[in-house]
Order: C-alpha cells, then sequence, then structure tokens
C-alpha cells in the first residue's frame, strides 16, 4: 500500500526512508478537519509527509506544518512537499516537538506516534527513534500538544489498543478529553488492532466508531470509501 494518487501527485521516497504504512494514511483519511481559512495544522512526526500531503489535499485553505526530529525525513518530506501542488501550502521543520514554540498555534495537531516503550530497541537509528516512545513520550507528547493548541483544537493520534488506552489516561489527566475514538480491527469480526483517538479541552459528546479493514472479499466497503482519494 504504498501507491497514491494526490490529485496526481506521486509521494517520492528514497532508499532510506520509513514505508508508508496504513496508520499513517487511516490517520490522514479519517482526523477531523475543518475547510475554514486561517486553519493551522501540526504533523509531528511527518516521515515523508504523507499524513501533512493527504491534509494538504483535504484542507485546500489549511496551512500545515510537518515536523521530525530525524533530519533525512525532515528533508523527505520537504521534497515531496516542493513537488506537490500545495507546495505553498506546506512547510518542513526538522525539530524536536517538545521543545517547539509557536506564537500562532495550531487548531489541529495529528501525529502516528511512536509507541513501543521498553521493549527491545532497533538497532537503526531512524526506526528506533519513529518506534519508541523514548524519543516522545506521551505524556510529554500530550502537554507539548495542549500549550501549542488554540482553543478549541484538537490532537489526534493513531495507537495499538494498549497504548492507546494509556494514552487516553493519560490527556484525560492532562485537561484533553477524549472526544471521537474509532476502533480499527484488520479483518471483520476481530478484536481491534488500532485506536484513531481526538482529544480537546473543549466538553463535547463522546463519537464512538468502528472500522474493519477486509472483509471476506477483501478490502472492506468502509475502508475504500475512507481512503479513495489516494491510494491509486
Amino acid at each position: 500500500m504504498d501507491s497514491f494518487s494526490f490529485k496526481k501527485f506521486s509521494l517520492q521516497q528514497d532508499r532510506c526512508a520509513m514505508k508508508v504504512g496504513t496508520d499513517g494514511v487511516l490517520l490522514g483519511a479519517w482526523v477531523s478537519v475543518s475547510p475554514r481559512a486561517g486553519m493551522r495544522i501540526l504533523d509531528v512526526g511527518t516521515g515523508s509527509g504523507v499524513i501533512a500531503l493527504m491534509l494538504a489535499q483535504r484542507c485546500p485553505q489549511a496551512e500545515i506544518t510537518g515536523m521530525d526530529i530525524d533530519a533525512d525525513s525532515a528533508g523527505q518530506a520537504a521534497a515531496n512537499f516542493a513537488a506537490s501542488p500545495w507546495s505553498g501550502r506546506l512547510d518542513a521543520l526538522h525539530g524536536d516537538f517538545l521543545s517547539f514554540e509557536d506564537a500562532q498555534g495550531f487548531d489541529l495537531i495529528v501525529s502516528n506516534p511512536p509507541f513501543f516503550n521498553g521493549t527491545l530497541q532497533s538497532p537503526v537509528a531512524r526506526r528506533r527513534a519513529a518506534r519508541h516512545s523514548d524519543t516522545l513520550p506521551h505524556a510529554e507528547m500530550i502537554a507539548t500538544a495542549k500549550r501549542l493548541l488554540r482553543p478549541g483544537g484538537i490532537l489526534a493520534v493513531i495507537l495499538p489498543v494498549e497504548e492507546g488506552a494509556d494514552f487516553r489516561m493519560e490527556a484525560f489527566s492532562a485537561g484533553l478529553p477524549l472526544q471521537r475514538i474509532c476502533r480499527v480491527s484488520t479483518i471483520e469480526g476481530q478484536e481491534p488492532k488500532r485506536v484513531m483517538m481526538e482529544f480537546c479541552a473543549t466538553p463535547g459528546k463522546l463519537v464512538e466508531e468502528e472500522l474493519s479493514l477486509e472483509c471476506a472479499d477483501g478490502p472492506s466497503a468502509a475502508y475504500r470509501q475512507l481512503t479513495q482519494d489516494f491510494y491509486l
């Protein structure tokens, strides 16, 4: 699932870049967006920039920043942004989200964050930074997101179910209660493997959803509908 059609734009990746994964595509297609002018979005751990690019396609008036702690990944995202039809609204930054400062704030902070914690770590530095929460502890990530969000702003993430439950508790303790959740199973009828979640400090009724990626005949209708604007 590495082939995309961003309105005639194909995502480019160098040999060293992490592959585009289903998690990022799901989050980029699912997260709530607004068409209003002046919307600002931050993609944390942008990698090759796929989520930021998807949001640029979905939000014609949004200004979007993709940030990554890995210099090569930030460079790859910058190249993809420059080659895209939305280059004027996309910016790639190399930096540490936890020390990031921005006076304007963001309406949406989205991330496919690292989630392994206390497990055997990859010897490859780039893959280790992308997969292990040592580089972006969830409690610190939530606190930083809350500091950078505008009033009514949303923090959206995708995580495995167990890590997602811990993240939800951390966010609630920090004053960012869960507003929307989608439980994702690989095959229809099986237990969910992932959760996509939106958090917001503004009180609201919790919206609960479910999504199965596959059914007996192949990709599910719901999954095809969600991602139809992106996969070739």
